[in-house]
């Protein structure tokens, strides 16, 4: 008897990763290709589109190459960063622009001149007035790129998510469709009616007719040929989204910190806090629509290859030293992170960073890292000031394998921190959402009791106000 399996693709900032998951959760093989990130300036972020089309195809039938030829795939499914996006041509999926990394600022000026619909922006997309969202980088693409609005002109452009860019190019059919978890992210979609908006479109001088349809997250997406097999593509949603299925359906009453390039904390919420997101995690008639509360953490794993660059460090090499940094008797400097721009709940996109102190590498690839959890803690406070009750912490990505991070979040937010054994969890949950596991997988890993840490509660209040003395 054959054995079955499902293919999650989780496309990142730096890699393209394809995990080939049985139906108890086990890895049965997984491949990785690194992708290079282009940057000009403080606000240009930015990828070449065929090369991350590329390397998730790579990536793809390397794992598939390692599978046991009476394998069955059943179907894949596609998690991506929400707010990149990229333009190309409808008919062939010729891209026509790099594509956009969430990180890029450069249409901030255009946002800026949109002050005044801050509150409509807000009540039909959940999201606040930024630059890091689609719609501004799309506008930018058609004032600014030649072939963009040549293939306007002619009736040929498609311009949207990252995740649609990946879709059509990956596809036999070519499909130009958008599901409502990276749709949403454009800034441009009303998610209460999980629809392109008219007015949103009009107010930042994008045409609806470039945009990609709407479908819902679990969709027939199209057909993939990959490594001489053909299987559906039947899920496409957003990496912090999927992460947070990695245990099954996520439950009330936890926050979950995914923590990348980004660093994200979630709680599953309908309702609507100042100066945090309200963000879609899914929509299919199956499970209703789902939405969660969310702050967000622009320099994570970005902030540390910032700092790792300063002293001519690869990213690699500053993660072997943290360990012993994190744990050192040696007070670091702080570090006030703007990286990528100052996130919630503050929303500051040309705050600079800088550390306040002294140190060594080790010590200020440590004040990095304490930089994250002070912002992370800012933002759960927020949550908890509106009301949101927490049981524990889950934690999940690259830089939460840092016991010394996850012990200096639970000591300040005086909860328990879970991180769980399997650190893949958007591919975990991409597996789950395609219902390829037959049940949950099992609550395994490493805990993080809180403990009564006065030292680092005064570097975080000292942090605190060096911070708002900077906003001021």
């Amino acid at each position: 008897m054959s054995r079955r399996c499902v293919l999650a693709l989780d496309q990142g900032g730096h890699a393209s990763r394809a995990l080939l998951f049985d139906s108890a959760g086990t890895v049965l093989a997984r491949a990785e290709r690194r992708i290079a990130t282009r940057r000009e300036g403080r606000d240009r972020v930015e990828h070449a589109p065929q090369a991350v089309l590329r390397s998730l195809r790579q990536a793809a039938e390397a794992a598939i190459a390692m599978l046991p030829p009476d394998t069955e795939i059943q179907a894949a499914a596609l998690a991506t960063q929400r707010s990149s996006i990229a333009c190309w041509d409808r008919r062939n999926g010729r891209p026509l622009s790099p594509v956009f990394s969430w990180q890029d600022r450069r249409a901030a000026r255009q946002v800026a001149a949109l002050v005044a619909h801050t509150q409509e922006v807000r009540r039909l997309t959940g999201l606040v007035l930024s630059p890091h969202y689609g719609a501004s980088k799309i506008a930018w693409c058609l004032r600014h790129l030649p072939e963009v609005r040549q293939a306007m002109r002619r009736g040929h452009l498609a311009a949207g998510p990252l995740a649609s860019y990946l879709v059509a190019g990956l596809t036999e059919e070519r499909v130009c469709v958008a599901d409502p978890v990276n749709g949403a992210r454009t800034q441009l979609m009303d998610i209460r009616r999980g629809e392109w908006s008219a007015k949103l479109c009009g107010l930042f001088g994008v045409p609806q007719e470039i945009l990609p349809d709407c479908v819902p997250n679990h969709h027939r997406f199209g057909t993939l040929r990959l490594a001489g097999r053909t299987l559906p593509l039947t899920v496409v949603t957003g990496d912090q989204p999927a992460a947070l299925f990695a245990r099954g359906e996520p439950e009330r009453g936890i926050a979950y910190i995914n923590i990348g390039t980004g660093a994200f904390v979630q709680a599953l919420s309908e309702r609507r806090v100042p100066d945090l997101l309200q963000s879609l995690l899914w929509r299919d008639p199956k499970r209703g629509t789902l939405f969660a509360l969310e702050g967000t953490v622009n320099g994570a794993g970005a902030a540390l290859d910032a700092a790792a660059a300063q002293f001519g460090m690869r990213p690699a090499a500053a993660l072997r030293l943290l360990p012993a940094s994190l744990a050192a008797a040696e007070e670091p400097p702080l570090f006030l992170n703007g990286v990528g721009g100052l996130g919630a709940p503050y929303w500051q996109p040309h705050f600079r960073s800088r550390f306040i102190g002294r140190g060594d590498a080790g010590q200020k690839l440590a004040a990095a890292v304490e930089s994250v959890v002070f912002l992370l803690h800012a933002n759960l406070r927020r949550m908890q000031g509106a009301g949101m009750a927490f049981r524990r912490i889950q934690v999940s990505g690259g830089l939460a394998q840092l016991d010394g991070l996850c012990q200096r979040l639970a000591d300040l937010a005086g909860l328990p921190v879970e991180r769980p054994e399997m650190h893949e969890a958007t591919a975990l949950g991409l597996a789950w959402l395609m219902d390829g596991l037959e049940r949950a997988p099992q609550r395994t890993g490493t805990h993080f009791e809180p403990h009564d840490n006065g030292w680092l509660t005064a570097r975080e209040r000292r942090w605190q106000r060096a911070l708002h003395a900077s906003l001021a």
